[in-house]
C-alpha cells in the first residue's frame, strides 16, 4: 500500500463506512448537513467517495433520495452491504438526537440512488435506534448489530452495567425485516466511556455511558466486534472491541477497562478517533481501520485510515497516525 497521511479526506466525512466493489473502494459517511439536520432543500443524503488505493479520494455525490420529512431530518451512520442481487443501505433517522429509528433503503448500483424501503425500528417501542451494521456470516444468514438505550443500572455494584446507549444484535429475518428477538452485545460498564455527567434524559437525570458503531470482524472462528465509546464530541471518545465464539454472543465484557484499546486520542495531535469500519488493504494482505477524527481546531470530524491487526489479544491498531506512514508495516503488541 503506498504512503499516505490522515486524514486522507479533506473534507467533513464522519461514521465512514468502507467497502470494495470490483477493483474499486467506496466510502459512505455522515456529511454536515446530515449531522446537524440541515437537509431541508436537500434532494439526497449520505455523501459517497469513490478511490482505487483507499489513499485519494473523490467526491461521487449523494447516495439516499430523502425520504418523506415526517421520518426526521438528522441521518447519521449509513452502511452499505450486497445480497441476492440488490445493493442494502442500513442507516438511522430522527430529529437531532430524539427518536431516532433505523431504515434501509434499496438500489441497483453501489452508488445508488437509493430509495427507502422499510422501517426496522419503530421509535415508539425502541425511542432511539442508531448505527446500524449488516453482518452476512459464512453460512448465508445476516444479522443487525445497532446502538439502543438502556436505563436499568445498579451502582451499588462494582464494575457494573451502565444506563446509557449500548450495542445489540438481531438477525434479518429478511433484508427488509428485522427479527423481534434482541441480544445484548455490551452494555457499558468502564469509566471511561462516560457520555456525560447527570445527563437529562427520558425524564430522569443519569451519568450516562455511551457505546456505539459497531462492526464486526469473523476472525479464524470468533466474532470481534469493534465499537466506539465515551464523547464523540471530545478526548474521551476512542475505540474498542468485545468478542464472542458465536455471532449472537454472549459477548466477554471487561468492566475493569481504564482506556479503549484500538484508537484513542493523542493529546495534542488527534482527538477523538472512531466510528470505524474495516476493509481489507488493496493486495488483502491486511486490514485496515476506517475511522473519523477531529483535528486540534475540532472543525470537521475527517476520513482516516490505519493498519489493524487481530492478534493473541483482540484488534489492535498503530494509529492513530497523523505524520506521513510508508503504508502498511508490522505491528507487534
Amino acid at each position: 500500500m503506498r504512503s499516505y497521511k490522515n486524514p486522507v479526506y479533506p473534507d467533513y466525512f464522519a461514521d465512514p463506512f468502507v467497502w470494495r466493489h470490483g477493483d474499486d473502494f467506496y466510502a459512505i459517511g455522515t456529511g454536515p448537513a446530515e449531522a446537524s439536520g440541515d437537509v431541508t432543500r436537500a434532494s439526497k443524503v449520505f455523501p459517497l467517495l469513490t478511490s482505487h488505493d483507499l489513499v485519494e479520494w473523490s467526491p461521487a455525490g449523494h447516495a439516499l433520495v430523502r425520504p418523506d420529512a415526517a421520518v426526521g431530518d438528522s441521518f447519521w451512520a449509513p452502511e452499505i452491504i450486497y445480497a441476492k442481487g440488490l445493493w442494502y443501505l442500513y442507516y438511522s433517522v430522527g430529529f437531532g438526537d430524539k427518536r431516532h429509528q433505523i431504515r434501509v433503503a434499496t438500489a441497483d448500483v453501489p452508488l445508488g440512488p437509493y430509495v427507502d424501503a422499510a422501517q426496522l425500528t419503530d421509535p415508539d417501542q425502541v425511542p432511539f435506534a442508531i448505527d446500524p451494521h449488516p453482518f452476512q456470516d459464512d453460512d448465508g444468514r445476516t444479522y443487525l448489530f445497532h446502538a439502543r438505550d438502556f436505563l436499568d443500572v445498579d451502582p451499588s455494584q462494582p464494575g457494573s452495567i451502565r444506563a446509557g446507549t449500548a450495542l445489540v444484535v438481531s438477525e434479518l429475518v429478511s433484508m427488509t425485516q428485522l427479527s423481534p428477538q434482541v441480544h445484548t452485545v455490551l452494555r457499558a460498564s468502564c469509566d471511561w466511556q462516560l457520555f456525560a455527567k447527570d445527563r437529562a434524559m427520558y425524564g430522569r437525570v443519569f451519568d450516562w455511558h455511551t457505546l456505539e458503531g459497531p462492526f464486526l470482524i469473523k476472525d479464524e472462528g470468533r466474532y470481534y466486534c469493534l465499537y466506539s465509546g465515551g464523547c464523540w464530541q471530545n478526548d474521551t471518545y476512542g475505540v474498542d472491541f468485545t468478542v464472542a465464539d458465536s455471532v449472537l454472543g454472549p459477548y466477554e465484557s471487561r468492566p475493569d477497562l481504564p482506556a479503549p484499546r484500538v484508537l484513542r486520542s493523542l493529546p495534542g495531535k488527534v482527538v477523538g478517533p472512531g466510528h470505524c469500519s474495516a476493509v481489507k488493504t488493496p493486495d488483502e494482505s491486511g486490514w485496515l481501520i476506517v475511522y473519523h477524527a477531529w483535528d486540534q481546531a475540532m472543525d470537521a470530524r475527517r476520513l482516516c485510515i490505519d493498519p489493524l491487526w487481530i492478534g493473541p489479544h483482540g484488534p489492535r491498531s498503530s494509529g492513530p497516525s497523523w505524520t506521513l506512514q510508508s503504508g502498511i508495516e508490522a505491528y507487534r503488541q
